[in-house]
């Protein structure tokens, strides 16, 4: 079955348009890849966004000078679609000569543009560079399970089987990797991630988690569906109290995507990693 991307410019030689064009936008419907997980629209067991960081955004103020900006938009987790990454990029690099009253006039239309693509209201937020560095870089949460003495076996799809866990022990903790590659699904270029599991319920034997998530090295699909790949096949396993599952990806062309899912409200830490 082809994938829905392949009628986007992902992959594909692409015209560098360096005025305002919001139709570059290239939406991609989620529904698809929630069938594939048993979900719909009204069944989804988690909340959360899809959070993007561009670090190449650029515009003219009306006195022809120009303005660089790192850009945070959040696409809420449940939003209708979402945008295909290359498109997003071809619709930041229209900005570049396009003249805008004031970062907060741009970050108006942004939203405007963004929402409409996604089919939910999208946050935008334009930072200093300032503002970002003095934020520093930040380490993830909880026991990293990188060195753990595994053997590896599967590298080609999920493999939710690997996981493992003591049932009779409750326990509430996180646990992180900075191992997690896949692979585009139009593209095969991979994308690099660190993940991060915050639970509380039956105790994850954490070498069983590393292997599932070597397990995805191979496996061709975007980030958001990983992610919520993965919260499923722990919420499964685990039938936790809480859940929440994210991944931090290493930038490409200038945007990181990072999306967050959980079972109830959290506070998102967006300040970058050292390999993004």
């Amino acid at each position: 079955m082809q994938h829905p991307a392949e009628h986007s410019p992902l992959g594909k030689s692409s015209d560098y348009v360096a005025t305002y064009s919001p139709h570059l936008l290239f939406p991609i419907p989620r529904a698809p890849k929630w069938a594939e997980l048993g979900l719909t629209a009204e069944t989804l067991p988690y909340q959360g966004v899809d959070l993007w960081n561009c670090y190449e955004l650029s515009w003219l103020l009306p006195s022809g000078k120009p303005v660089v900006a790192i850009g945070e938009f959040e696409i809420p987790a449940d939003s209708p679609s979402i945008i295909e990454s290359k498109s997003f990029k071809l619709y930041l690099n229209s900005l570049n000569q396009s003249v805008f009253e004031s970062r907060e006039a741009l970050a108006e239309v942004m939203s405007s543009d963004l929402s409409a693509a996604a089919g939910k209201p999208v946050k935008v937020r334009l930072r200093t560079l300032d503002e970002v560095a003095a934020e520093g870089v930040a380490t993830l949460p909880g026991r990293c399970v990188d060195d753990l003495d595994v053997t590896i076996e599967h590298y080609d799809h999920p493999q939710p089987g690997l996981l493992a866990c003591d049932a009779g022990h409750m326990v509430e903790e996180s646990l992180h990797s900075h191992l997690l590659k896949s692979n585009c699904p139009v593209t095969g270029q991979p994308d690099w991630g660190s993940v991060v599991v915050e639970y509380r319920g039956a105790a994850l034997q954490a070498e069983s988690l590393l292997a599932y998530l070597v397990s995805f090295r191979q496996h061709a699909d975007f980030h958001e569906q990983c992610v919520e790949r993965i919260f499923l096949d722990l919420q499964r396993l685990l039938q936790p109290e809480k859940l929440t599952v994210y991944a931090r990806y290493v930038r490409r062309g200038g945007l990181d995507i990072n999306p967050y899912r959980s079972t109830g409200a959290m506070v998102v830490d967006n300040r970058r990693l050292v390999r993004q």
